[in-house]
């Protein structure tokens, strides 16, 4: 028991991007995982605990991917700042475990011996070793560990083989700070980096006896005051990068080929390759899938199929959540659901009232589209392990640099396909400030998790099952997000050429291996998604629902007609006031007061409409909230919910600004209101004229 009150010991996992450094985490980690954020940064910390063999508590530090300790963008810096104990709130990490792709050994080594030079105990997973065999590469596992001087533990992180003998190497207790290769800096070099540590030692900007590297990667740092460091200092490391500029020209390009030298020696000594070089299926799927012509359509197939199993699969479940709470038919019986069970139980009055109109109607209008966003977010796990999604980018940049940027910005718009706020939080990789900013103001464009309610509550408006299959309504939903998404490469194009014009960075990119998914792991992010998105229907859109069938139900109408009662309520007042603003795009009050509600979040327009006509119907009526927007009518007997208004409606959706996270995340990101309200007032505007011109050619041409 004494053993296992002993401090933790502390291990930074660190790593290549998609070198199955994270698949690793959860390996050792399992459900004994925290997420949160670096002090002052928005750079995702991910924190995990293990046992060592000796049962003694190890804490793991999930650390932000990175090919170099020369920091050039926020995620690389805190990965650099972390290892080198400067992060605020996080200590020194007493051990190292460095993930490789044994497939790509030479290209991975660059960080693995950064990391060995200073001076902190290191353990390198070799990991995905069956595509090193797939490759027909065979690897010498003792004569790498004996080179680099520390322990080299062959892996495959997505099946958890090699855990235990991973779990050994970090439990032993004689593990002692490597020796590792050659001194790779070049004799002027060392002498100028032995200068620049003495001198900013004495100026506080780096600690005594700190490793002879870290003003080497402070000075690498493109914005070192972005990264927590002071105008002082600032100037101080400028000053020694003249300095050695002087007396050493060219200083980083000579010391970046001399690590790369040792490397391919290394690589010689350890690296058998077969003597015929052959295709691998890496080489094979990429030929067909980076094809101009058949690239292209295996994206629109892939993307057709994935819509279309969005309509077609999530079906039957949709109707079972709609069954459960507000009723309906359930596996060929009919039943009262959860509103049923409290109408029976408690007599008529406001409370009940509260719980079915306000509550019940306002969650069910949400929850019901939670298998749709579940395949949604499995589908876009699969392409993220399966290494496609990084083939998007390298598609995408050839297009992206016609609107200025490069395919490192389509990533996050691609994140923000599931989320906005994870693919504005992700522009963190992009090098260039300018490109940064352009993305993060455009990937809300993307349409997000929380449009999908919207949209598969308005397609099947436009043309109910009998009319149109799943497929056809899939290819509306492919349209919808096209949209979106050339909307983004309009609007950074625009951004590009006149508020932030600059000189864009070409893109650099590593193609990972493709290799199956980790499938614990998909399912595990689709949890915590699908957690994350009932945790908000149970507090924020119930908190929204209750306020909205208060403000509905009170002042008390005297006749106790429910449609009049609903028009003199403090809601339907508000909703006439603001009626004007949404009837030249169709709408009337109720669609109003939706759209007040949808600017905190889009799915709440859905919960808004489901209390309204809860609120305004009988007591009996059990008619399903489609049907009843269906039979909507204006005042001269026009159908509210017409093909223009619904297609404008979509459109103002894929557009508009209409999520308060997002909104503080980018204020957080951009350090000030100022592009927040920018970006509001673009996107909002745009999606409102949009609306508003769809609907009146619309109803001229009949």
């Amino acid at each position: 028991m004494a053993v296992l009150s002993e401090t933790p010991l502390v291990y930074a996992l660190v790593g290549n991007p998609n070198c199955g450094k994270s698949t690793l985490f959860n390996a050792l980690t399992g459900l004994r995982q925290k997420v949160g954020n670096y002090p002052g940064v928005t750079v995702e910390k991910k924190v995990g605990e293990c046992y060592s063999q000796h049962g003694r508590r190890m804490t793991l530090i999930d650390l932000p991917g990175s090919y170099s300790l020369n920091a050039r963008s926020p995620d690389e810096s805190v990965m650099r700042d972390v290892l080198l104990g400067r992060a605020p709130g996080t200590a020194r990490p007493d051990r190292i475990v460095c993930v490789v792709d044994a497939s790509n050994l030479e290209r991975h080594l660059y960080l693995v011996t950064q990391i060995i030079e200073l001076g902190v105990p290191v353990i390198v997973a070799l990991n995905m070793v069956d595509l090193a065999v797939g490759k027909q590469l065979r690897l010498d596992v003792h004569r790498l560990s004996e080179r680099l001087g520390v322990p080299v533990v062959p892996t495959q992180a997505s099946i958890k083989k090699g855990l235990i003998d991973l779990k050994v190497a970090m439990s032993r207790d004689d593990l002692t700070p490597p020796h590792g290769l050659p001194d790779l800096l070049p004799v002027p070099v060392r002498g100028g980096l032995l200068r620049s540590r003495e001198t900013l030692s004495q100026s506080g900007v780096v600690r005594e006896g700190a490793p002879l590297l870290e003003p080497l990667y402070l000075l690498s740092s493109h914005d070192p005051t972005h990264y927590g460091i002071s105008n002082e200092a600032r100037s101080e490391l400028q000053a020694v990068r003249e300095q050695l500029e002087r007396e050493v020209p060219g200083w980083e390009d000579r010391l970046v080929a001399a690590r790369y030298d040792a490397i391919g020696a290394l690589c010689e000594e350890v690296v058998r390759r077969p003597d015929a070089q052959q295709l691998s299926l890496t080489d094979r799927l990429d030929a067909i899938l980076l094809h101009r012509v058949w690239g292209w359509t295996a994206l629109l197939t892939v993307l057709t199929v994935i819509f279309t199993l969005i309509f077609k699969v999530a079906e039957a479940p949709m109707g079972w959540i709609e069954a459960v709470l507000s009723g309906g038919e359930l596996w060929g019986r009919e039943v009262g659901g959860l509103a049923g069970w409290v109408t029976g139980v408690m007599p008529d009055g406001d409370l009940r009232s509260l719980i079915i109109d306000g509550a019940i109607a306002g969650v069910a209008g949400v929850l019901v589209f939670l298998p749709q966003i579940l395949i949604l977010f499995f589908f876009i796990g699969l392409l993220e392990d399966t290494g496609y999604m990084a083939r998007l980018a390298f598609m995408m940049d050839r297009l992206m640099g016609r609107v200025g940027l490069n395919g490192k910005s389509f990533l996050p718009i691609l994140s923000s396909y599931a989320c906005a706020v994870p693919g504005v939080m992700a522009t963190r990789t992009i090098d260039s400030p300018k490109d940064r900013l352009i993305t993060i103001m455009v990937a809300p464009l993307a349409s997000c998790s929380a449009r999908l309610p919207v949209y598969a509550l308005l397609i099947p408006l436009l043309f109910p099952p009998a009319l149109m299959p799943a497929w056809g309504k899939a290819l509306i939903l492919l349209g919808l997000y096209a949209m979106g998404t050339l909307g983004a490469f309009f609007f950074a194009w625009l951004f590009n050429r006149t508020v932030m014009k600059g000189v864009s960075t070409p893109l650099i990119l590593e193609l990972p291996t493709y290799k199956a998914p980790a499938l614990a792991g998909i399912m595990r992010q689709m949890a915590d998604r699908a957690w994350m998105f009932v945790r908000r229907a149970g507090t924020v859109i119930l908190g929204l629902s209750i306020v909205l069938w208060a403000a509905l139900t009170y002042p008390k109408s005297s006749d106790g007609d429910p449609s009049r009662q609903v028009e003199n309520s403090f809601a339907g007042r508000l909703g006439r006031v603001m009626e004007p603003l949404v009837r030249p795009m169709g709408g009337d009050w109720r669609v109003a007061i939706g759209l007040i509600g949808a600017q905190g979040a889009r799915e709440v327009f859905n919960s808004q409409l489901g209390v309204i006509y809860a609120v305004e119907a009988e007591a009996e009526d059990e008619t399903p909230l489609r049907d009843r927007l269906r039979a909507e009518k204006h005042p001269d007997g026009r159908p509210v919910y017409s093909l223009p208004f619904c297609l404008g409606l979509l459109v103002y959706f894929v557009f508009a600004m209409q999520c308060l996270s997002t909104v503080a995340i980018v204020r957080r990101e951009t350090g000030g209101w100022k592009w927040p309200l920018v970006q509001f007032a673009y996107m909002t505007g745009t999606g409102y004229l949009l609306a508003v011109l769809i609907y009146q050619l619309g109803t001229r041409l009949g």
